[in-house]
């Protein structure tokens, strides 16, 4: 296990995913017993990066324990053995990036029953390669620049409208226009 600085917040350890589960515990042994918040960000096109908030009371301190998961097939030991809290987490971050978290005892995937996304949602919402339907269907409102307003942007045809981010180029995505 590494300790980084940063900049920004609680210092981070950074380890392995083999050794996701091992960290986890001995923070815990170490007086980490508040469990804050677990998530993951897409690193696209890296990865994931996994991201656990952990506290201790006395003497107060807090800090991430971090790891970093391949884009194909991204799968970790689950923690709710360590934390009961994070088994919510985990279906959050499973629903929402499609990590899965396997027990730690059994090697078979926890169950992770849909938590926040309507029954029979396809895809997961947080993965940048998710094309979100509702950029494709409304104005984008940032393709104005500062200043520009709703009135000015009829007076001048030529500027370029800016695509949204997300947005596929036309006739990749959607009902086709024939």
């Amino acid at each position: 296990m590494t300790l980084e600085d940063n900049d920004f917040g609680p210092p981070h350890r950074v380890v392995q995913p083999d050794r996701w589960h091992d960290a986890v515990v001995a923070l815990r042994r170490e007086g980490y017993t508040y469990f804050d918040w677990m998530s993951a960000v897409d690193e696209h096109p890296e990865g994931f990066r996994l991201v656990l908030h952990v506290a201790r009371i006395s003497p107060l301190d807090h800090l991430l324990l971090v790891t970093y998961l391949d884009r194909e097939g991204p799968v970790i030991t689950s923690i709710r053995d360590v934390y009961a809290g994070a088994a919510w987490h985990e279906r959050e971050t499973h629903e929402m990036f499609g990590i899965e978290f396997m027990g730690a005892a059994s090697g078979q995937p926890e169950s992770l029953a849909p938590l926040l996304l309507p029954d029979g949602f396809e895809g997961h919402p947080l993965r940048k390669e998710f094309v979100l339907a509702t950029r494709v269907a409304k104005p984008w409102p940032g393709a104005k620049e500062p200043g520009e307003s709703d009135a000015e942007s009829t007076h001048s045809p030529s500027r370029r409208r800016v695509k949204p981010p997300g947005v596929p180029e036309p006739g990749e995505w959607g009902p086709s226009r024939d």
